[in-house]
């Protein structure tokens, strides 16, 4: 293949994916659905043709790191900490939280009992499958109104976030002794302080930097940290997290002395066209990551009764857990917050990277897309439901 015919690829790629975001919102059919559907065709094509596509390993990798940061530093520009919106975070953080580690214990035991792995490994697989995608939920939910949408935004970032924390605690050596919780208490500490004290060092950089454009700066200077702490075996993406708060709130964190060094007014002129940037290269990464992965799938495997009904079981098991909670615990809306849990980037994005001693056979990419593709018409079905009621009440 020439390289005009793969330009010509990629850019037909990325204006496809700018229709299905605009039919979307007409439609209320995620975006992702969209592009999987696109990707399972392009491999039928692909396949009637007799033209395969070999991607290096190394690649796939790469761009699942750049990814996860991107995904983390979008969320993390999406929270505006201030006292106003503190009982409302604290509520979506709770949400969040809870969800995600019951959801993950209860699909683990399922997979432990079921097919009699060790429940480690269980619960490394369980994980990516609870997670919350706000990559697709936040766009989804730009209709409503209020708390409604606040929460909604909340909640989904905060399970991206929490998500990824809670797979690096199951994925510890020493997690069967109980010993790491521990272990990952001290490198979340650890990491915290790396973390001040580089976001300190990149916004004093980001003041005295003339240039224009300052994305690639932070983003070489983000992945440095990120691998760096990968290789020390620290939650890495705490980095990117503080950095990203700590940029989006610099008016409330920079006092006294600290706003002569920081100047947090300059700051602020940066985070409009940092959260820009880091929005389209989600975009990007979504697109291309998406169109790949459906194209990994074979319609064939997709039409088997048992896998289906596997991912009928899963998708059942967390709308149920998330019911529960919804109605009994937070005691609030159910339409659309019930349907608003979809999976996407962040649940395969984890799955890859997975070790393989903790892979389980019966858990594939195909169960993945079963479940992707389940939350995404749940909802398309809740946000449908809510456009019906005349009136939105708050929380």
């Amino acid at each position: 293949m020439g390289s005009y015919s793969i330009l010509i690829g990629l850019s037909l790629a990325v204006i496809l994916s700018y229709l299905f975001d605009l039919a979307a919102r007409a439609t209320k059919v995620p975006s992702v659905l969209m592009l999987l559907l696109s990707g399972i065709a392009l491999r039928q094509a692909a396949e009637y043709f007799d033209f395969t596509l070999d991607i290096p390993k190394v690649i796939l990798e790469m761009f699942g790191i750049i990814g996860l940061i991107m995904i983390v530093l979008e969320g993390a520009l999406d929270l505006k900490i201030s006292r106003d919106k503190g009982p409302l975070i604290r509520r979506s953080f709770f949400a969040a939280a809870l969800i995600l580690v019951v959801q993950a214990v209860i699909i683990a035991l399922i997979l432990h009992f079921w097919l009699h792995v060790n429940f480690q490994s269980c619960l490394v697989n369980a994980v990516p499958l609870a997670v919350i995608s706000s990559a697709i939920a936040i766009p989804s939910v730009a209709s409503l109104q209020g708390e409604k949408q606040e929460f909604i935004v909340y909640e989904s970032t905060f399970s991206d976030i929490l998500g990824i924390m809670f797979f690096n605690f199951a994925l510890q050596d020493n997690f069967a002794h109980g010993a790491s919780v521990f272990t990952f208490g001290a490198d979340v500490l650890a990491v915290l302080v790396v973390a001040v004290l580089s976001t300190a060092a990149l916004a004093f950089l980001l003041d005295r930097i003339r240039l224009h454009v300052k994305f690639f700066l932070i983003l070489a200077f983000l992945v440095l940290l990120y691998s760096v702490a990968k290789k020390l075996h620290l939650s890495s993406l705490v980095l990117v997290l503080v950095f990203g708060l700590a940029v989006n709130n610099a008016d409330t964190f920079l006092k006294g002395p600290l706003r002569r060094w920081f100047r947090p007014e300059r700051l602020s002129e940066e985070v409009h066209q940092l959260r820009s940037i880091t929005a389209e290269s989600a975009f990007l990464i979504r697109t291309f990551f998406f169109l790949l992965f459906g194209f990994s799938i074979t319609l064939n495997s997709l039409l088997n009764p048992q896998l289906l009904l596997q991912g009928v079981l899963i998708v059942a098991a967390l709308t149920a857990i998330r019911f529960v909670y919804l109605r009994y615990i937070a005691r609030t809306d159910l339409i659309p917050e019930l349907f608003i849990a979809p999976k996407g980037l962040i649940t395969v994005l984890l799955f890859y990277s997975i070790p393989e001693k903790h892979l389980i056979g019966e858990v594939s990419e195909n169960i993945l897309f079963v479940v992707i593709l389940l939350t995404g018409v749940l909802m398309m079905v809740g946000l449908l439901m809510s456009r019906q009621q005349p009136e939105i009440g708050e929380y």
